[in-house]
């Protein structure tokens, strides 16, 4: 269980987080909505989220701050993520390569004891994966730390902002 002065830094570092991606602002790129769904090892779920993406902050980085939560192995789990990506565009195909990560954010419940109380864990977590002009998108995530997946193995859908 996390201490009143971890909750604190965490709702201070989430504060920050969200204050930096809703301050950005670039002409040449647009935000999107990204809906995401797959599974995860160690605990072995499945998940389901939602994010936000930033437009490009000084080059090719952006924000992508989100939240899902999984279920399965006797335990749920709701995870926030707020990863600083960076998008490498493959040639001309339409692809791009994504990587990144961040701090994350997790709210743990054993589900199989009827009493049992809620949890809050940090860690941190990086991302792998591709992204095709369509918005489609492919990602890798390996975590660390309390009760964070090791493994999210995910598929999704990017919705452009305008």
């Amino acid at each position: 269980m996390v201490s009143f002065s971890g909750h604190r830094a965490c709702a201070v570092l989430t504060f920050l987080a969200a204050f930096s991606a809703l301050t950005a602002a670039s002409a040449s790129a647009q935000s999107s909505i990204n809906f995401t769904g797959g599974f995860s090892i160690d605990p072995e779920q499945v998940y389901g989220g939602v994010s936000w993406t930033s437009p490009d902050i000084g080059g090719r980085f952006r924000i992508r701050p989100g939240i899902d939560g999984g279920f399965g192995d006797g335990l749920r789990l709701g995870n926030i993520n707020i990863d600083l990506i960076v998008k490498f565009p493959l040639g001309n195909s339409g692809w791009s390569l994504i990587q990144g990560g961040g701090p994350v954010i997790t709210v743990s419940k054993f589900s199989d004891f009827e009493d049992a109380p809620r949890e809050l864990h940090a860690g941190g977590s990086y991302l792998f994966g591709f992204q095709h002009d369509s918005g489609f998108f492919a990602d890798f995530r390996v975590g660390g730390g309390g009760f964070v997946p090791q493994l999210k193995i995910g598929a999704g859908y990017a919705v452009e902002i305008k």
